[in-house]
C-alpha cells in the first residue's frame, strides 16, 4: 500500500491565515517588529560568532506611518535575507528561520530570538491588500531583493540595485483597517506588544510633510538584570512603568530568576489588597524573549496568585501556533510549582526577618495567603508557619502560637481547643466583652474567604475548632473549670409555659428558633445567635450566589429563664400587659443585633417618642 503526505498550499492556507490564525488583528504588528529584532539579533550574534567586526551600526527597528499613501512600514537594519533565503523562509510557509538558526548554533547560550513557527510575517495579511519586502543580505556579495504578495499564491520576486543592509516591509493597509494608519493607536500596541523588545524601536509618523519620531522601548527591563544590582528605586520605577495608571507603590516584590530545570525570569510585586478580590484590571504580562504575548496566565500562575502583578518571562510556556494563548504542557505545572514556592520562600523569609513589619502588612496581604492556603496544598503547608491571627487586642500569634496560649482554658465539651472569632468588632462588641470578661482570646477573622480557610484548618488540625462569638452564650461554647453549675429558678413546667408564651408573641414576620438557657441572671434576658453550623452553610452558599435556608431560620432566640424579667411575665395575669413586656424585651434585643426594620423598628420608635412626652 502506498503512502502519500497531506499537502498544504498556499491556496487554502491563505484564508485560515487571514481569518482564524490570529484571534487579534493587532497581533501583526507584534509579529513583524519580532522578525524584525530577531534579525537584528542574529546579526549581532554573527558579529561575535564570525568576528564580523567590520560591521558597526546603531542597531535599530523602525515603525513609520505613511497615512498619505495608506502604507505602514517596518524596517530594520539586522541580518537582511538573500534570494535563496526570501525563498526559503517568505515562498515556504511555516518554516521558520529562527528557529532553524538556533539549531545551527545550538551551544549558543541567551541569544534572544523569538521567532519559532514562521507565520509571523503572513499575519500582515489580515490588514493588507499588498505586502511588500525589501531585503539586503549582510553577505557582502548578496544582490538586494524585491519580493510583493496581494493576499493569494501568486508573487514577484527580483533582484534590484543595491541596498542598505536589512529589511523593509511595506503594508498597503486595507479599507476595513485603517486604525493602523492611526499614530496613537499604533503606539499604543507598541507600548503593548514592544515595550521590552531587546532591540531600540523607534516610530514615525509622516504628516504635512513633517516627521515626528520617538523611541518606544526599554531594552534592558528590571527583570533582565541581576537583582543584586537593583536597589528599591529600581524595583519601584519599574513597577510604575509597567502600570502608569497605578499611583500606589507596591508592598513588596519577588524577584524570579531560574535556569534548570526551565528557564523564567520575572518580578512579581504584592498590591495592596486588603479585603477586595476583584477581576484585576492590571495583570501579571507574559513575555516570551521581552516579547508581551497575554496577561491570561491561567495554568502557569496560580489562582491565588492572579491578584499579584508584574511579569514572567519564559521561553519554556508553550504557547499555540499564533502564540497566543499557551497550551497544556508538563512544564507548565513545574513552572506554576515554582512560583508557588518562590512565594511562599519570601513570605516565610519576611515573616523571620521583621516580624514587625510583616504584622504591619498584614491586613493588606492576608487575603492572598487565605487565598492560597485554601486552594493550594504545598502553598498551605508552607503558609501555615507564617499565617498570623490577629485578636481584638491587636496581639498577633500563629497557629500554634495560639494553640500553646490558650489550650488549657479555651475548650468545649468534647476537649477540643476553642478558637473564638469575631467577623465585626462593632456589631459583635457585646459578645466579645463577654469573652473578654472571660479573659479568652478573641480573633478577627473578617475576610470573605474567612469560613472557607476555618473548614480547611479544621480538617487539617483535628484538636481544633472555630466558633463565631456570637453563636451561642459563651459558657456554652467554652467549658469552663472554674464556673459552677448555674441552678434554675423555674420549674420545667414553668419553663414550657415561659416558651410558649413567648412563641406566641413572637413577631409574625420571624421564624427563629427558641432555647431556653440557665444563665447568670445579671446576663440579658434575650440572645440572638447563629448557630456555628448554620451560619457557615449560608454564608458558603452566599459565596456561591445560593441562599438555601431563609434568612430568619438561621437565628436561634436564647431565652435566660433565671432572669428576673421571666419571672415577671409568668406572674402577669393581664394578657396585654405581658405582650407588651415581651414585645419590648425582644424588639430591644433586635434593635442591639440590627434586626429591627421597616415597620416595626418605625413603630417601635414612634412609641419611645409617645413615652417620652407622657414622662
Amino acid at each position: 500500500m502506498n503512502k502519500n503526505k497531506i499537502s498544504v498550499t498556499s491556496d487554502n492556507i491563505f484564508p485560515i491565515i487571514k481569518k482564524f490564525l490570529y484571534s487579534d488583528q493587532e497581533v501583526f504588528l507584534r509579529e513583524l517588529v519580532s522578525n524584525a529584532v530577531d534579525a537584528v539579533v542574529k546579526l549581532k550574534t554573527l558579529i561575535k560568532l564570525e568576528n564580523l567586526y567590520d560591521i558597526v551600526d546603531n542597531f535599530q527597528v523602525k515603525i513609520i506611518i505613511d497615512q498619505k499613501n495608506s502604507t505602514l512600514h517596518i524596517l530594520d537594519n539586522g541580518i537582511g535575507m538573500t534570494q535563496e533565503e526570501v525563498n526559503k523562509y517568505i515562498n515556504q510557509i511555516a518554516f521558520s528561520g529562527a528557529e532553524e538558526f538556533i539549531k545551527k548554533y545550538k551551544n549558543l547560550k541567551d541569544s534572544n530570538i523569538i521567532g519559532h513557527f514562521g507565520l509571523g510575517f503572513y499575519s500582515s495579511f489580515m490588514v493588507s491588500n499588498k505586502v511588500i519586502i525589501f531585503t539586503q543580505s549582510y553577505k557582502k556579495n548578496a544582490s538586494s531583493i524585491f519580493w510583493s504578495c496581494e493576499g493569494d499564491p501568486n508573487f514577484i520576486m527580483k533582484e534590484i540595485e543595491k541596498r542598505d543592509r536589512g529589511t523593509e516591509i511595506i503594508l498597503s493597509i486595507n479599507e476595513e483597517s485603517k486604525k493602523f494608519l492611526e499614530y496613537d493607536y499604533i503606539l499604543k500596541l507598541l507600548h503593548k506588544y514592544c515595550k521590552f523588545m531587546s532591540v531600540k524601536i523607534c516610530l514615525s509618523s509622516k504628516q504635512d510633510n513633517q516627521e515626528k519620531e520617538i523611541v518606544i522601548n526599554n531594552i534592558h527591563p528590571t527583570w533582565k538584570k541581576n537583582p543584586i544590582q537593583l536597589n528599591d528605586k529600581n524595583y519601584l520605577d519599574f513597577y510604575h512603568e509597567l502600570y502608569t495608571n497605578q499611583l500606589e507603590d507596591p508592598l513588596f516584590w519577588i524577584h524570579l530568576n531560574i535556569d534548570h530545570p526551565f528557564h523564567l525570569t520575572g518580578i512579581l510585586y504584592f498590591p495592596k489588597i486588603e479585603k477586595k478580590i476583584d477581576i484585576q484590571k492590571e495583570k501579571i504580562h507574559l513575555y516570551q524573549n521581552q516579547v508581551y504575548i497575554t496577561d491570561n496566565l491561567e495554568g502557569v500562575v496560580p489562582d491565588f496568585l492572579s491578584l499579584l502583578r508584574g511579569v514572567i518571562d519564559s521561553t519554556d510556556i508553550p504557547l499555540n501556533v499564533s502564540r497566543s494563548h499557551l497550551q497544556s504542557d508538563p512544564s507548565v505545572k513545574n513552572i506554576s510549582k515554582y512560583i508557588t514556592r518562590k512565594v511562599a520562600d519570601k513570605l516565610d523569609a519576611m515573616f523571620r526577618k521583621n516580624r514587625e513589619d510583616f504584622q504591619n502588612k498584614w491586613k493588606d496581604i492576608k487575603i492572598i495567603i487565605e487565598y492560597g492556603m485554601i486552594s493550594t496544598q504545598n502553598f498551605f503547608d508552607k503558609a501555615i508557619k507564617f499565617f498570623i491571627f490577629h485578636t481584638v487586642d491587636k496581639n498577633y500569634f500563629t497557629l500554634e502560637e495560639l494553640k500553646n496560649k490558650i489550650k488549657e482554658y479555651q475548650k468545649n465539651k468534647e476537649g477540643k481547643i476553642v478558637f473564638l472569632y469575631s467577623s465585626d468588632r462593632e456589631k459583635q462588641y457585646s459578645y466579645i466583652q463577654y469573652a473578654k470578661d472571660r479573659f479568652y482570646e478573641v480573633l478577627i477573622l473578617d475576610s470573605p474567604l474567612s469560613v472557607h480557610l476555618i473548614q480547611k484548618l479544621e480538617l487539617s488540625y483535628q484538636d481544633i475548632c472555630f466558633v463565631r462569638v456570637d453563636s451561642d452564650h459563651i459558657d456554652k461554647l467554652i467549658v469552663s473549670k472554674k464556673e459552677k453549675k448555674i441552678n434554675s429558678d423555674l420549674s420545667e413546667k414553668e419553663k414550657q409555659d415561659l416558651k410558649n408564651l413567648i412563641e406566641s408573641h413572637l413577631m409574625e414576620n420571624l421564624q427563629f428558633s427558641i432555647k431556653l438557657e440557665d444563665l447568670p441572671i445579671k446576663e440579658n434576658p434575650f440572645m440572638i445567635v447563629i448557630p456555628e453550623f448554620l451560619r457557615r452553610i449560608r454564608e458558603m452558599n452566599s459565596t456561591i450566589g445560593k441562599d438555601i435556608v431563609e434568612k430568619d431560620k438561621y437565628y436561634q432566640l436564647i431565652i435566660n429563664a433565671n432572669h428576673v424579667l421571666m419571672k415577671k411575665i409568668l406572674k402577669e395575669m393581664s394578657e396585654e400587659k405581658r405582650k407588651t413586656i415581651i414585645q419590648e424585651a425582644l424588639n430591644l434585643t433586635l434593635l442591639s443585633k440590627g434586626l429591627l426594620y421597616g415597620k416595626d423598628l418605625t413603630n417601635f420608635i414612634s412609641m419611645r417618642f409617645k413615652d417620652l412626652i407622657q414622662e
